[in-house]
């Protein structure tokens, strides 16, 4: 509406000129040298607008004709451009369904028509990872690096190439030339952070860790649980060596995660030793309520130094009154008192915690009721039969990350380098060898690795028959255990019994009969690694366990994760190789 106004207006304005010029009386006179020209205002009026628009025609057609040779090259090479970003887009979905040929066709044309464009870098380097030719996919992701809008991403490609080239140093370079343009990058923050966790370098991985809350990365609660965590893994490395320095971080970390359970073990440690014994105690209680652990009540136990076994039963009982009411937290209260039970020789009292576990046990339960068989009546046949149940029996809770199980707790998965990953939990499934064969749990392999050799011993008149071991319908090919009298193994890393010993007949009194060696020793006991189930993927012990090649991995927690072929590739592989 006030354009129409504007121009009405204009209109008028125009009517009103062209009246005033045709009512203005006289002649215009033009005079130069001795050329005279008359004319009236109004005819002037109309040949200077004649002229002007002249002028105006001929200045148009001198700067089209000016112009003509850039607008066509700017007219080929916007052509140009627009077969690149077709070339582009196309091979970008080629990329997405794996048709190879037709990426590599897209990305060379992207990179003869738009050879300056970062989406044709980024067609071309992925075209080549997707082809498998490492070589190109490098060359253009050093291309990427080099520009100023794309070096992010060109790192990005080129630390997950050095990955899959094993390159471990590279990768890490890459990872920490990235943090310094970029804090705020996740992939390398977490990559730096891992390896620096892997080479034990905690002020290194504190310092990571303070900059990703900086760059807002992670949150006030995730930060104050990872530090607690870094903290504790200083805090266990420097217990032996810097107990000053050891103190100080566990009691940090015991303040920023009062739950975790390593870091509430070593702080009620160091707390007993400076006789601070409720504070140790309280320290314990709370990291117990909210996760029950055995190391948590073994630390419980002895939280005052020299105290009888009656006391530490005494001191166990009230912690497990404590034990949360769902069952994996009421098992571990039970399996503490019946520990404590059994050192102070209350058998009874023991029998009677287990008894609820005892038709459908797990390993320590069976373990547990192997000791208190061999301790209280000296009853060798039901010690084994127990020991055979523990084979075979439920896996009781380990520390457990993305698929592995470790025999301790770490601040890192092996596997993916993640911070904070070890739960304690009942692990679901297992990991293979690199030769395919079982692992077996490594509290039962060195139970039987480093009991004392059997002996012969007289069978008493009034022994009871032994209990058969529950899996009796296993076949008998595939039975793998060693006879009793047989010599103990020098080193054999697997032990798979899968058919129970069948027990032998009463024999006379003067007649001996050989004992197997049994789990009997309380540390051995206490270690909840899993193991093997027939007909179920098998879990893979760590490298620290007896029986493993001494040609392994290193005792560094990172380089932990088993066989080197089975985690040979990309980022686990990239973990697997440091430390040495």
């Amino acid at each position: 509406m006030l354009r129409i106004v504007l121009f009405l207006v204009l209109i008028a304005l125009a009517a009103a000129g062209a009246a005033w010029v045709a009512d203005q009386p006289g002649d215009l006179v033009l005079t130069a040298g001795g050329f005279r020209a008359s004319t009236t205002l109004p005819r002037f009026v109309f040949l200077l607008g004649l002229f002007a628009a002249a002028v105006v025609l001929v200045w148009s057609i001198l700067t089209t004709i000016w112009r003509t040779p850039g607008r066509l090259r700017r007219r080929r090479h916007e052509k140009r451009h627009a077969r690149g970003r077709h070339a582009i887009t196309h091979g970008l979905l080629a990329i997405g369904h794996g048709d190879t040929a037709l990426a590599r066709r897209h990305a060379e044309t992207a990179r003869r028509h738009a050879p300056n464009d970062p989406l044709a870098l980024l067609l071309h380097a992925q075209s080549a990872q997707l082809e498998g030719n490492r070589g190109e996919a490098q060359r253009a992701f050093r291309a990427m690096a080099e520009r100023e809008d794309t070096r992010l991403l060109g790192l990005r490609g080129l630390f997950i190439e050095a990955q899959r080239a094993d390159d471990a140093v590279g990768a890490v370079m890459i990872a920490e030339e990235a943090i310094k343009l970029s804090p705020s990058s996740t992939w390398a923050s977490h990559a730096v952070l891992g390896f620096r966790c892997a080479r034990g370098d905690w002020s290194g991985a504190l310092a990571i860790l303070d900059s990703n809350l900086s760059a807002g990365l992670i949150d006030k609660p995730a930060y104050r649980r990872q530090r607690g965590v870094l903290l504790t893994a200083r805090a266990l490395e420097l217990q032996t060596m810097d107990r000053d320095v050891a103190r100080e971080s566990v009691m940090e970390a015991i303040k920023l995660a009062p739950t975790l359970v390593p870091a509430a073990v070593l702080a009620a440690k160091f707390e007993s030793e400076a006789h601070q014994v409720r504070r140790a105690m309280k320290l314990v209680e709370a990291a117990w309520l909210a996760n029950p652990h055995p190391d948590l009540a073994e630390a419980y136990a002895h939280v005052r130094i020299g105290d009888s076994a009656r006391q530490r039963l005494q001191r166990i009982e009230t912690l497990a009154a404590k034990t949360p009411a769902d069952r994996a937290g009421h098992i571990e209260g039970q399996l503490a008192l019946a520990r404590a039970a059994i050192d102070a020789s209350e058998f009874a009292r023991a029998r009677a915690v287990l008894a609820p576990y005892v038709n459908d046990p797990t390993q320590r339960v069976a373990l547990l009721m192997a000791e208190i068989e061999r301790t209280e009546h000296g009853d060798g046949g039901r010690a084994r039969a127990w020991t055979l149940r523990a084979v075979r029996a439920r896996h009781d809770p380990a520390w457990t990350a993305d698929g592995y199980v470790s025999d301790r707790w770490r601040p890192v998965s092996p596997v993916t380098g993640r911070l904070d990953a070890f739960q304690w939990q009942t692990p679901v499934a297992s990991l293979p060898s690199d030769k395919g064969d079982l692992i077996e749990s490594s509290a039962f392999e060195e139970a039987m690795l480093a009991a004392p050799p059997p002996k012969r011993v007289t069978a008493p008149a009034n022994d009871t028959p032994m209990e058969p071991a529950p899996a009796a319908s296993a076949p008998a090919e595939q039975d793998n255990s060693p006879p009793a009298a047989k010599e103990e193994p020098k080193a054999e890393p697997v032990v798979t019994p899968t058919e129970p010993v069948e027990p032998a007949p009463e024999p006379a009194e003067s007649a001996p009969v050989a004992e197997t060696p049994v789990f009997r020793t309380r540390a051995d006991l206490g270690k909840p690694a899993p193991a093997p189930i027939p007909a179920v993927i098998p879990i893979v012990r760590a490298p620290d366990d007896p029986g493993i090649d001494d040609e392994g991995p290193s005792d560094e927690f990172t380089e932990q994760i088993g066989t080197p072929k089975a985690q040979a590739g990309g980022w686990r592989g990239f973990w697997s190789r440091w430390g040495a």
